[in-house]
């Protein structure tokens, strides 16, 4: 028992530590998604290991705290902050389409001064027509079999700024704000590795970090906040993930709930709301921030 004892233990702290090798690849930001498991499993092994080797109790622990406190941070982070004299609402509206008028008005009944969309398909695309009614500059650009990435702002695009990556992923354009000029971003990225993620950031980030200026970017990320891949999008647009950690996808078939949609705006302050799924299997995000 002892020595099956001392394999979890050994083979949990790799696993944490490997959680933290997204730069190196892949795989890391894949353990990264589970890495609160892998702290449960190094503590409640490190535990049963207390009496002898002490040693080895201590280091499991120490590498256990080290290893959530960020995690919990985020989750414990405070929910206001700054006057909200903008807003931008988040959503992957999922490809099938269930309830798109539910989502059009909960949308329009906010008014919010910019929107990052993705999964717009055929089955809802009466969303992104509705929605270009409203707003006085919007932008869709194609992404894989799941449906588009758009965004909407309710100041105007200048002109010459939209930018669709070639299908990579991302909708951008530079809008003209009475702040100022300020790009808008809406990303879908791609499922971790063994998926196609680092390789569509690796193509994406350079496209991003071309935009001078103020970024707001709202998305699917398809990943965690402590992750390697939420460090390599908040340097490359010199923004910041805003609001405390939500878990906003839940698996249709499972109890799986994984924080993998964010807001990222300059200096990362603001008040978020979670809004209701609304026939999709991803919660919205509102979030109320200052320029």
């Amino acid at each position: 028992m002892r020595s099956l004892i001392l394999l979890v233990f050994w083979l949990s702290g790799l696993l944490v530590v490997g959680s933290f090798a997204g730069a190196l690849h892949g795989l890391g930001d894949s353990f990264a998604v589970f890495r609160h498991w892998w702290v449960l499993s190094l503590s409640v092994s490190a535990i049963l290991l207390l009496r002898r080797p002490f040693q080895l109790t201590a280091l499991g622990i120490l590498a256990a705290v080290l290893a959530i406190a960020p995690m919990i941070a985020g989750y414990i982070a405070p929910n206001s902050d700054g006057n909200g004299n903008y807003s931008v609402y988040q959503k992957n509206l999922l490809f099938k389409g269930i309830d798109p008028q539910a989502i059009i008005d909960d949308i329009q009944s906010l008014a919010p001064d910019f929107v990052t969309l993705q999964e717009l398909s055929l089955a809802n695309r009466v969303i992104f027509d509705a929605l270009a009614q409203t707003y006085r500059a919007s932008l869709k650009c194609r992404f894989t079999g799941v449906g588009s990435v758009a965004v909407f702002s309710r100041w105007p695009m200048i002109s010459g700024t939209s930018r669709c990556a070639g299908d990579q992923g991302i909708a951008a354009m530079q809008v003209n704000t009475p702040e100022g000029p300020v790009w808008l971003v809406s990303m879908h990225l791609h499922w971790p590795y063994p998926h196609s993620q680092p390789a569509q950031l690796s193509r994406l980030l350079p496209q991003i970090e071309q935009m001078d200026g103020p970024v707001i970017l709202g998305g699917d990320f398809n990943m965690v906040p402590w992750s390697h891949t939420m460090r390599a999008v908040q340097r490359a647009t010199g923004s910041t993930r805003a609001g405390p950690v939500v878990r906003t996808y839940i698996h249709d078939s499972s109890s799986l709930r994984l924080p993998i949609d964010h807001i990222l705006v300059p200096g990362g302050r603001g008040y978020l709301d979670v809004r209701p799924k609304l026939g999709s299997d991803h919660f919205g995000l509102l979030l109320r921030f200052d320029l």
